[in-house]
């Protein structure tokens, strides 16, 4: 702030401040290397292949790197992950504890179906990112969280993503209505109650030993107590 004296009066101006620091922004790849507070974009890679014969993630790995170079961050982790997409992923996981811990601050994959295994758990893991101030890219899709575009794209995934919600509640509401229509069961088979006679049976001869009971009738312990405390409740 700077005085200006008017006769009796003094009047503030207010002064720009060239001087006051301001957060350094990130430059894109056009722009040279990408920063936050001063430092390279910590980065974690992930790589995955859904069976051990496939010999891609060298490949995946090796071009990720590349793409690091060319931006000027810093690789913070390395992860590969051997499994198929329908299956947990515990590699992923870890990565995903390691970001809300603030260890990263970009996560880079190769593809997007290298990272989500649904299209929803796609949408979810990349709110979570986002909320948690970390960026997202997809290399061969140019799908990049740190653009105005990539984030975009990111809104129209969610759209997509809810569309396919609905499309499945819409097939499973019809599948229901057909069954009751058709006088079918609905919900899981009554295994365990079918075989409560045979346990029954066995009780009674002596064999009180719940592990045996439930390996005869093929069934697991938690029924056969079930249907024990079932029959002394009677």
């Amino acid at each position: 702030m700077c005085p200006l004296m008017t006769g009796h009066k003094v009047y503030v101006m207010a002064m720009p401040d060239s001087r006051r620091r301001k957060a350094k922004k990130p430059r894109n790849s056009k722009g040279g290397s990408e920063e936050v507070f001063g430092h390279p974009l910590r980065v974690a890679i992930y790589a995955r292949v859904s069976a051990p014969g496939q010999h891609t993630i060298a490949m995946q790995k090796r071009q990720l790197r590349e793409y690091v170079e060319r931006r000027g961050w810093a690789v913070a982790r390395e992860v590969e992950e051997v499994g198929s997409g329908a299956k947990r992923r515990p590699k992923r996981d870890e990565l995903l504890e390691a970001a809300r811990r603030r260890e990263l601050d970009a996560v880079l994959v190769w593809r997007l179906d290298r990272w989500g295994r649904s299209l929803s758990d796609l949408v979810v893991t990349l709110q979570e990112l986002q909320e948690l101030g970390v960026a997202f890219v997809s290399l061969t899709e140019a799908f990049d969280l740190t653009t105005p575009t990539g984030r975009a794209m990111a809104g129209m995934v969610a759209v997509f993503a809810e569309f396919e919600r609905e499309i499945k509640s819409e097939r499973v509401r019809a599948g229901i209505e057909q069954a009751r229509r058709e006088g079918r069961h609905l919900g899981r088979p009554k295994s365990a109650a079918l075989k409560a006679p045979e346990v029954l049976r066995l009780w009674g001869e002596g064999v009180t030993n719940i592990s045996e009971i439930a390996r005869q009738t093929g069934i697991g312990r938690a029924s056969v107590r079930r249907i024990l405390e079932e029959e002394s409740a009677r």
